[in-house]
């Protein structure tokens, strides 16, 4: 049976560095994957002209994963936060309903403010009623640099207990990360396409395969 895949990403890259990979082994098996992007580079802490550079870089990537759909929500960038609640879950039930998915993929509770906020929204809105009891699992991706910045044992750490193998689509990761120009930094950058590689071997070899992502499931029926 094919799948709804829904992959809720703060900003534009976090789907592709958290669970690019993963996105194309989806599609390539048939089933429909869509992104909800919550937020994204817009005043006043950006420019408009850096939010619609981020937005094409990221169509760019969907088109080399094979996203079948997107959203972008035009919160502006360390501001979710000051959405009201109501409205932030509101809008990220609405897609859940929308979409009706299968696997929701979202963001780990990490050192960015607007990562733990979509974390805590998605929660409230897969929750087991409504559209939320056709979700079948829901899991939380790590994002380079932002997920391994968190304080060890204070805070909550990543500790993946499912890894997918992404030995065949790693160079569609690839492909897409550099898509976003803007955001990807050279080497040693944390989020750099070598950093992004170098992580991909740690958790395929973890599991005994070359390439892999890994996640955290938080809730997952059959």
């Amino acid at each position: 049976m094919n799948k709804r895949i829904l992959v809720v990403a703060p900003h534009p890259d976090d789907e592709t560095l958290g669970a690019g990979g993963t996105i194309a082994k989806f599609v390539e098996q048939g089933h429909e994957v869509s992104v909800l992007v919550v937020s994204g580079h817009l005043p006043p802490v950006y420019s408009r002209d850096d939010y619609e550079t981020t937005v094409r870089e990221a169509e760019k990537a969907f088109a080399v994963l094979g996203v079948a759909g997107s959203r972008f929500l035009e919160i502006p960038a360390t501001m979710v936060g000051e959405q009201p609640v109501g409205v932030l879950n509101g809008k990220v039930a609405t897609m859940v309903k929308e979409i009706a998915p299968h696997i929701v993929l979202c963001p780990f509770p990490d050192r960015h403010i607007d990562h733990r906020v979509v974390f805590e929204s998605v929660m409230v809105a897969t929750r087991p009623v409504a559209a939320g009891r056709g979700i079948e699992m829901l899991a939380a991706y790590e994002t380079l640099s932002e997920t391994h910045w968190n304080a060890p044992h204070m805070e909550p750490n990543f500790v993946p207990n499912w890894v997918v193998d992404i030995t065949a689509q790693i160079g569609r990761k690839i492909d897409a990360l550099t898509c976003y120009e803007s955001q990807i930094p050279a080497f040693p950058g944390a989020r750099s396409v070598d950093a992004a590689k170098a992580l991909a071997v740690f958790r395929g070899t973890q599991a005994g395969f070359s390439f892999g992502e890994g996640f955290q499931i938080i809730r997952m029926v059959g």
